[in-house]
């Protein structure tokens, strides 16, 4: 049986997935490449009129979805198979990252003036039973006018934020909704992952010293309701228009970009290193030195504050008016932090999986790989390594100003000063 998924690209129909067999196909539309605005869904999907086949295009679509037990909950909520990527699109694929929305033929995304009726406004008690769903019912698949779709393994659903006027300091000063009708999400709801103590905490914590790093990073806040906590991360792929529409921007993240399939996302697994991120920035972006730099920072600031599950789909090009550019950071959690997750590094610094192995010359390693010099390498990653541990106390004492506390924040200062004290000292010992 032979079916079909128009692929809509900010508000225009330009391609069609095909599912026949099992297999997948993309084909761009001659109109659309016929069009002034044509432009490429991905790195590895360029704008050529043949169909791209199965292993071509199914890393692409395939990564626009959850994985591990999120995607089959997911699947067996639409009863559908955990491994047709079509279908589970075609049930969940109406708000994607990016500017995509997958709709059946003969169906048009939602009329702009018609995008504010389309969402669902939470009290306190919906959301409260939003989150206690999630756990059960991934994204909401297969609630009634809920088609949201996001990679990755953890508890997450596409939200819409707007601010509100407080009555009283124990009102949030946000109000949550729900997307409906295919339209777009302004936030990533983000709940505290099961058996990872404070998990929210740690994240709002890490991305806010990235920040006071000056480092480009998506922003976050922390919500509470009832007895629950949960993170607000503002996606960076969208935006406000000068009428204060909601729009989607494009992006991709590196496996995608490289054409690798979401469950190869980790190094030892066959996925993209450190050396093919550098690789595609110094490819696509121009002029890319800005980009090259912030890559690297990231790459040291992950590992000084212990984000070991910094994989390559954790980093993303987001395309604007100027071509391709690095995405904000985002997904930062101090995993090192937790004795019972792995010790062992999404992607290899030099030849070392573990930070306890890594010393200066597998850093220098690593900026051979990426075309880097060594000197200006070493520059960087001594400058954050000084710089962290105080910025980290400074962000801490933001934190309890607003009444954000949580023990894990002191254990992540603890492990940075470690990190950066060991990396600083290795660097002096290791000409």
């Amino acid at each position: 049986m032979v079916r079909d998924l128009n692929v809509w690209f900010f508000g225009e129909c330009v391609g069609m997935l095909t599912q026949n067999m099992g297999q997948l196909t993309f084909r761009y539309l001659p109109m659309w490449l016929e069009s002034k605005n044509a432009q490429p869904l991905s790195q590895s999907l360029p704008l050529v009129a043949e169909p791209f086949e199965d292993k071509i295009a199914r890393p692409f679509f395939a990564g626009l979805l959850p994985e591990g037990n999120k995607r089959s909950a997911v699947a067996k909520i639409l009863k559908v198979s955990s491994k047709n990527d079509f279908a589970i699109l075609d049930g969940i694929g109406g708000e994607c990252a990016g500017a995509l929305v997958f709709l059946e033929p003969g169906q048009s995304p939602p009329i702009e003036e018609h995008v504010t009726e389309s969402i669902e406004w939470l009290n306190d008690d919906q959301l409260f039973g939003v989150l206690e769903r999630l756990s059960k019912k991934p994204l909401l698949a297969g609630e009634s006018g809920l088609r949201l779709s996001l990679a990755g393994a953890q508890e997450k659903l596409p939200v819409v934020v707007r601010e509100i006027q407080k009555r009283d300091e124990s009102v949030s000063p946000f109000e949550i909704g729900l997307p409906k009708d295919n339209v777009p999400s302004s936030y990533i709801l983000k709940p505290e992952i099961s058996g990872v103590e404070g998990s929210v905490y740690n994240e709002a914590f890490c991305l806010s010293l990235a920040k006071e790093l000056k480092l480009l990073t998506a922003n976050a806040k922390i919500g509470h309701t009832k007895n629950r906590t949960y993170l607000l991360v503002e996606r960076y792929d969208r935006t406000l228009d000068h009428r204060g529409q909601l729009k989607r921007l494009h992006q991709e993240d590196f496996c995608q970009a490289l054409g690798i399939p979401p469950e190869l996302k980790y190094q030892n697994e066959g996925g993209p290193t450190i050396g093919d991120g550098f690789a595609l920035i110094r490819k696509v972006t121009s002029p890319s030195a800005s980009h090259l730099l912030r890559l690297l920072d990231y790459i040291i600031f992950n590992c000084l504050v212990g984000n070991n599950d910094a994989h390559a789909k954790n980093f993303s090009l987001l395309y604007g008016k100027n071509g391709p550019q690095l995405a904000p950071l985002y997904d930062v959690l101090s995993t090192a932090v937790y004795p019972d997750l792995t010790d062992k590094m999404a992607m290899k610094i030099g030849s070392k999986y573990r930070f306890e192995e890594l010393y200066a010359r597998h850093w220098q390693q690593m900026g051979a790989a990426a075309q880097l010099g060594y000197s200006p390498l070493k520059k960087r990653v001594l400058e954050i390594a000084k710089e962290l541990p105080h910025l980290a106390k400074e962000v801490q004492t933001q934190f309890e100003s607003k009444g954000c506390y949580h023990p894990i924040i002191a254990k992540i200062i603890s492990l940075i000063e470690e990190r950066c004290a060991t990396t600083i000292h290795r660097f002096s010992i290791d000409k």
